[in-house]
């Protein structure tokens, strides 16, 4: 009865609930933007993004009008989100350096948890993140200087890395064909080797220096569906390709303001048919690349609106071709889709049933 006066009676919430109705009615139709722009075929498409849990929390219509009567609870909210990982279920995986845990948006059941909280796994600044065929869970911690496996409920497993084996680990990927764990040290300026099983050190590759094969202050990594990694070796402006045993391949990039160089390069992740992506902060762009280090297209541009950029750090692709884009000083997690053969034949499937 008290908030019912104070809203002025019946009438009163009786069009609050209608105002609710209207603006739902009139919901403003998602941005369309895709690249390249017509006539061209389009190949990147601007989904959505994510700022809190508040985008993945489920809503009914009388949810939205208890909130707007008694107020609404807080959401969980991104500040400067790092990384960024979608596993196979459906969850959102991202490192922020605002939150010393990892926050997970489950986006099938539509609900927000954090790892790391407390006990054996509790985190203090995770920045990598990434998961594997069974649903484990892969944290870098560059303030514990380890690196932290969860089972699939987000449950402390093991460490990784013995003391002194890290200085400041970041980018994390896993070969689950190998049972291996890829971890950068951007310090050490190298990437060490782990079994997935026991968490056993295997070998490590690289040290600082401008040849091929050595690093400077290297930040990010991805795995291709051959194993192939591909390792974003940062203040040397460039991608080097190893094979999985750490076997230089290859390298493209360079430093610069032209279409294939790099002034910032942070994220990296590879697609379904192995073009290999770049997040450049500097550029607040994505670049395209082909295996042979051809560019191919980019997207973004510096900005706030949707499928802008804003120093933007790492990224992931998911076995849909969905892309997530860590959209640091715009406080969001950005969704791109790669509009690949596999997409397009499922919209076509979909049109016919």
């Amino acid at each position: 009865m008290r908030h019912m006066k104070l809203l002025g009676g019946r009438p009163a919430l009786l069009m609050v609930v209608f105002g609710i109705l209207a603006g739902c009615a009139t919901a403003p139709k998602p941005v369309e933007m895709v690249w390249p722009l017509p006539p061209e075929e389009p190949k990147i498409k601007y989904v959505k993004s994510i700022r809190s849990s508040a985008d993945i929390e489920k809503r009914t219509f009388w949810k939205a009008v208890v909130e707007i009567i008694v107020g609404a609870k807080s959401s969980a909210r991104l500040a400067k989100p790092y990384a960024v990982h979608m596993d196979r279920e459906g969850r959102l995986f991202v490192t922020d350096s605002a939150w010393p845990a990892v926050m997970v948006f489950d986006t099938k059941n539509q609900r927000f948890t954090l790892i790391g909280l407390e006990g054996l796994g509790v985190l203090a600044k995770p920045m990598g993140v990434t998961t594997d065929a069974a649903g484990r869970i892969y944290v870098t911690d560059t303030i514990e200087n380890r690196g932290v496996v969860y089972d699939h409920d987000g449950n402390f497993l093991m460490g990784l890395g013995e003391k002194g084996r890290f200085e400041q680990p970041l980018g994390v990927a896993v070969n689950d064909a190998l049972g291996r764990v890829y971890i950068v040290d951007t310090r050490k300026h190298n990437v060490s080797v782990f079994d997935a099983k026991d968490g056993k050190f295997l070998f490590d590759f690289g040290g600082r220096g401008v040849e091929d094969g050595r690093f400077n202050w290297p930040t990010n990594i991805a795995i291709d569906k051959d194993g192939k990694l591909f390792v974003m070796d940062t203040f040397n402006f460039r991608v080097q390709v190893f094979d999985p045993d750490g076997k230089f391949q290859s390298k493209f990039g360079g430093i610069g303001s032209g279409l294939g160089q790099f002034s910032k390069p942070k994220g990296i992740a590879v697609d379904s048919e192995g073009h290999v992506y770049v997040v450049d902060a500097a550029f607040n762009n994505v670049q395209i690349f082909d295996q042979q280090g051809q560019l191919l297209l980019f997207f973004g541009g510096f900005g706030n609106r949707p499928g802008q950029l804003w120093l933007p750090a790492g990224m992931h692709i998911d076995q849909d071709d969905l892309i997530y884009v860590a959209d640091q000083y715009n406080h969001r997690i950005d969704v791109y889709q790669y509009l690949s053969d596999n997409y397009r034949a499922r919209q076509a499937a979909e049109v016919k049933k």
